[in-house]
């Protein structure tokens, strides 16, 4: 399953190679609560088909009133990008399902050049990272290759957004969690690849859309060439395997480095690391493990849930409090029951 993002821009090229009329809506700026961050993007197609999305739904019905035909309105208009507002007065806000307080800032694109979102489908099919500015003035848009992600900005006539490549990531160790975590990273957009040498547990791998890497861990960590989108995970309990990946992830800029295990197997795994292979205390901070939430899991799909939305959190760059964090949660736990 590809990124929300590719989706759109690719759907809306689609749409426009065979003829339809299509508003690519993005949004520009929030204040208070909305329901979808800033650069969230929507295709509208004159038929009133849609691709994405800006809300909850009821500002997606207002468009599709106002700028389509479906309903009888007036139909998709030509000219310049327009901005449009939600949710300034709280009776608006609430009739557009926003949370008390929330208005966003729409930017709506008629009519987006076909060459141009060609020429970005092919940059970001190659792995590339764009920087696309769009200027509401001249309504003209360009593309930039870039090595550094930028967060999205808007100025009120200059919109700039980072695109691809789309985030990745890769389990070393095969069996029952790493299906259900590579399931779960699949339905979040992310690209996944699986790594591991043992036969028996590659021969029955049955998630589609993942790719199986050969080769030994680490090595396929180095040809992964991990960026800053890139998460690495060893779930394969083999120090043998895992050890050695996770060496040369961290030396990478994956945002997410872990290792499933216990408490105690995550402290001698650090302990081997220094030991062994000269690693620090401040260079194993970048690494997870025990890795997850703690939310009481037990089976592989619980325990699953709990590592994807810790590696979520690292991805949307969210901060996670202590009563979550595996270990100090289970020390606290101990603690209640010898009182």
């Amino acid at each position: 399953m590809e990124s929300i993002d590719l989706l759109v821009l690719r759907t809306t090229r689609d749409w426009l190679a065979t003829g339809h009329r299509v508003l690519l809506a993005t949004v520009a700026r929030t204040w208070g609560s909305s329901p979808r961050p800033v650069g969230s993007m929507m295709a509208l197609r004159s038929d009133g088909r849609v691709a994405g999305s800006v809300s909850g739904g009821c500002i997606e019905d207002d468009l599709i009133h106002r700028y389509t035909t479906a309903y009888g309105g007036p139909g998709m208009p030509d000219g310049q990008p327009q901005l449009v507002r939600y949710g300034v007065s709280a009776d608006e806000a609430h009739r557009f399902g926003l949370p008390c307080g929330g208005t966003l800032e729409l930017v709506l694109e008629f009519a987006p050049a076909l060459a141009h979102l060609d020429q970005l489908l092919a940059c970001l099919g190659r792995g590339s990272l764009v920087r696309r500015d769009l200027n509401l003035r001249s309504g003209e848009a360009s593309l930039c290759a870039t090595s550094t992600p930028e967060l999205f900005s808007f100025d009120g006539q200059r919109m700039l957004s980072t695109l691809g490549p789309g985030y990745r990531l890769l389990l070393i160790g095969g069996g029952a969690l790493a299906e259900y975590l590579a399931t779960m990273a699949l339905f979040n957009g992310f690209n996944v690849s699986l790594c591991d040498p043992r036969p028996e547990y590659t021969a029955g791998w049955a998630i589609a859309g993942v790719n199986v890497l050969p080769g030994m861990p680490d090595d396929v960590v180095r040809a992964f060439a991990a960026d800053i989108r890139s998460a690495i995970v060893a779930v394969s309990h083999d120090p043998k395997l895992d050890d050695l990946a996770l060496l040369e992830a961290l030396h990478s800029p994956a945002f997410y480095i872990g290792a499933i295990g216990s408490r105690r197997n995550s402290q001698l795994r650090r302990e081997r690391l220094i030991e062994h292979f000269g690693e620090s205390e401040t260079s194993l901070q970048r690494l997870h493990g025990p890795i997850g939430i703690y939310i009481g899991s037990k089976t592989p799909a619980e325990i699953a849930v709990s590592v994807m939305a810790e590696i979520l959190a690292a991805k949307n760059d969210v901060t996670l409090p202590g009563a979550v964090n595996v270990s100090q949660a289970k020390e606290a736990e101990q603690l209640a029951r010898s009182l």
